[in-house]
């Protein structure tokens, strides 16, 4: 088994489950804390303190997203040059 072989590429070895499992699952946390940073803004408007409080989950989950949205895009641009994982 070549490391090529051991990395994969698309579907298949750590590069698949990482595309595959791991990355989306992340982004559904981020996106949850997001979501619930907004339903905590809203159900909560007349509490100035609970509202900040949401305001920072809000601010968190959109920089997890954006944060995880680079990273990703930086793997598999690198992933590419390298010859490892095929251009779409």
């Amino acid at each position: 088994m070549t490391f090529k072989q051991f990395i994969g590429s698309g579907d298949t070895g750590i590069i698949g489950a990482i595309n595959t499992v791991i990355v989306p699952v992340i982004f559904a946390l981020a996106f949850l804390v997001f979501v619930w940073g907004l339903f905590k803004f809203v159900r909560d408007a007349g509490d100035d303190t609970k509202r900040a409080e949401g305001r920072q989950f809000i601010l968190w989950g959109l920089l997890g997203i954006a944060v995880l949205f680079s990273v990703w895009g930086f793997v598999n641009l690198l992933l590419s040059t390298l010859g490892i994982m095929p251009r779409a």
